[in-house]
């Protein structure tokens, strides 16, 4: 076990940046990475503390590390991110078998980190950003990751053209709010001069966008994603209500009709966007007639991509004193109503993919058929595409014809050469 070590990263991509980071120091140091838990001798947790369902994640996989230790499999166990960023000396009185705890990581950021790879060989997060801009009330983030920094273009430039050498398809940029990109250093937001640069390098391939806040989105964003074919037809805009009285309590600087004027320029400019949001229900004085007007919204704009959360109650933020907070079974009544409204919506959506060739990365072959991910799909939390084929290649991009549609995915058989 000598010098070997693994990681579990919980959370987003931008946790998993991190672990990447993590794994880079590790490695600069001699160990070895194994990607089995078992037989090493030192463990990494790399914690998500966001909402109660991360914080009960985490400590599960916490106690597992635990057994993995006390069975021999595992020397040492490392608690590191965001949970013990919050919770430290509850730690270290619960968790004594731990060797050792480490917070959130600093933002110092690289030219090219990559010692080592968590994601497949064909795509890459790239974090441009840490920390956040904006005080929404029920979020811990800002009080765990600190202002808004964000790196210079120079040192995004060079890790993007170090990945595209070692073949990556994918290019993923992640931070709390890239829309906000620039504004610390350059006294501007500059993330559409990033994008042009970027789309410059990934001749080819995709350049996917994530976390845009609807108040910090520039229309000129819109304009290079409506000018470059390789960017991804593709934008993560959370929303989080459609009430303007529940989005004044949020915290939330958009209004209804910002947030819907916005919705309709993105879909004019660029007609075959993905677009997804996520919402939350349950927030503390959330009528029946604020949620009936939620409602109301998905089913006029009908997201492509949509991920619907309970509130989360979580100490240290001022939603967590405000009145009025919602029982946890009104909250799941309100979550499932949502959840099966999108479902229909959802399906209804993919319907209009039958027939038509899309561009499609695969990303892993089952026994009969390959699974792959079109533009409008980002890595792990959106639908996958089924294909039909013979000899592909994990990691190329096909055309695929859709011949199926389903709630979420899609189903193809592919045509002849690669996209």
């Amino acid at each position: 076990m000598n010098k070997t070590f693994s990681i579990i990263s919980l959370g987003c991509p931008r946790n998993l940046v991190d672990s990447e980071y993590m794994a880079f120091e590790l490695k600069s140091r001699g160990y070895v990475f194994s990607d089995q838990v078992k037989d090493v001798d030192t463990l990494i947790v790399n914690t998500c503390a966001f909402i109660e369902d991360a914080k009960r994640e985490s400590i599960d996989v916490i106690l597992k590390a635990i057994d993995a230790k006390k069975s021999g499999d595992v020397r040492k166990v490392i608690i590191a991110g965001c949970l013990p960023e919050r919770y430290l000396e509850e730690l270290k009185q619960e968790f004594r078998d731990i060797d050792e705890f480490r917070g959130v990581l600093e933002f110092k950021p690289k030219g090219d980190h990559r010692g080592l790879k968590l994601t497949p060989d064909h795509y890459a997060y790239v974090k441009i950003s840490e920390g956040c801009g904006n005080r929404c009330s029920y979020c811990i983030i800002p009080y765990l990751k600190g202002p808004y920094k964000s790196r210079e273009i120079d040192s995004i430039i060079k890790e993007t053209r170090g990945l595209m050498k070692k073949g990556i398809k994918e290019v993923i940029l992640v931070g709390q709010d890239t829309s906000l990109y620039g504004i610390d250093l350059y006294g501007r937001k500059r993330l559409a001069d990033l994008l042009r640069k970027i789309c410059l390098i990934l001749k080819g391939n995709w350049i996917r966008l994530l976390y845009c806040h609807p108040t910090n989105l520039s229309r000129d964003i819109i304009r290079v994603m409506r000018d470059n074919s390789n960017m991804c037809r593709y934008i993560d805009l959370p929303v989080e209500h459609i009430s303007d009285r529940i989005l004044k309590k949020m915290g939330r600087k958009s209004r209804k009709k910002d947030i819907t004027s916005l919705i309709g320029y993105i879909r004019s400019e660029v007609p075959d966007v993905a677009l997804r949001s996520s919402l939350i229900v349950g927030f503390p004085g959330e009528t029946e007639k604020d949620f009936q007007e939620l409602l109301s919204f998905m089913r006029d704009i009908r997201f492509e991509r949509l991920g619907i959360f309970k509130y989360s109650r979580e100490e240290g933020t001022p939603a967590h004193k405000y009145k009025g907070q919602i029982p946890e079974k009104e909250k799941q009544r309100r979550f499932d109503a949502a959840m099966s409204l999108q479902q229909e919506i959802s399906a209804r959506v993919n319907e209009r993919f039958k027939g038509k060739v899309l561009k499609v990365l695969i990303e892993d072959r089952e026994k009969d058929y390959y699974i792959g991910r079109t533009e409008y799909d980002a890595p792990e939390v959106d639908g996958l595409v089924y294909v039909s084929g013979k000899n592909l290649k994990i990691g190329d991009f096909y055309n695929v014809r859709i011949t199926d549609t389903h709630e979420y995915d899609l189903q193809g058989v592919v045509l002849t050469g690669l996209a």
